[in-house]
């Protein structure tokens, strides 16, 4: 499988992850990012032996969208960096079903994760191993069952947008997980890494790296505009 690539220099990858691929292998043995970027990276480059590649960030399995990797470990280390201090940037785009009372906001919430069932329970209150999870958000688009929204991360905590918002009534289209109705077409859930914004670990120029969702619904209920203008509004 070829991965689609944004970037690419001798520190960087930035490339589009096609929704249904993990980010790293797990216990399926499925195909995973890592494993097939190294692969391409080891082809396209004529390289022997092994290739390095750190993954940085994650994806759910379902989520598509910008993703990057670290082409050396120094370039490694210093993303990471990036992530602990907050100063790397993701925003996505979603479909709910619904609207959200305010048409933008922010959301502070507590997240506990059962590891068992891979599910996330919601807090408003500190409670005993949750941590915080906060995210912006604004509705680019919306009818009378449907909302494009478009979301700003300032914690990176796992299936944080997914909770966060099923919690306030408005469950991502296809997130069965999390309460979402069954709806036809819809193979994963409705949400898409639409950019990331990192410090380049050599250069240290901020650099953003964008991606559009793939055609298909429920992203083709929106016209090309709403989508472009979703992935706009924290960039």
């Amino acid at each position: 499988m070829r991965i689609p690539v944004l970037f690419e220099d001798n520190h960087l990858l930035a490339v589009v992850k096609p929704p249904g691929i993990p980010s790293q292998e797990d216990e399926t043995g499925d195909p995973d990012m890592l494993t097939l970027l190294k692969a391409d990276l080891k082809e396209r480059h004529g390289k022997p032996g092994n290739v390095f590649l750190g993954l940085v960030h994650r994806l759910d399995r379902p989520v598509g969208g910008a993703m990057i990797f670290a082409k050396t470990s120094k370039a490694a280390s210093r993303l990471s960096e990036a992530v602990r201090s907050q100063s790397f940037g993701k925003t996505y785009m979603c479909v709910v079903q619904g609207a959200p009372a305010a048409s933008a906001g922010l959301l502070r919430h507590y997240l506990w994760k059962d590891q068992k069932r891979n599910q996330v329970t919601v807090f408003n209150k500190p409670q005993p191993e949750a941590k915080e999870a906060i995210l912006e958000y604004k509705v680019a688009a919306s009818d009378e069952r449907f909302s494009l929204i478009a979301v700003k991360l300032h914690t990176g905590r796992s299936h944080q947008i997914r909770a966060q918002l099923a919690y306030i009534g408005c469950p991502l289209v296809g997130d069965l997980k999390y309460g979402a109705a069954k709806q036809p077409g819809i193979a994963n859930i409705a949400l898409w890494s639409t950019s990331v914004t990192v410090p380049h670990p050599v250069s240290k120029d901020e650099v953003t790296f964008s991606s559009l969702p793939d055609a298909g619904v429920p992203w083709s209920w929106w016209e090309d505009g709403q989508l472009t203008y979703a992935a706009k509004l924290y960039i």
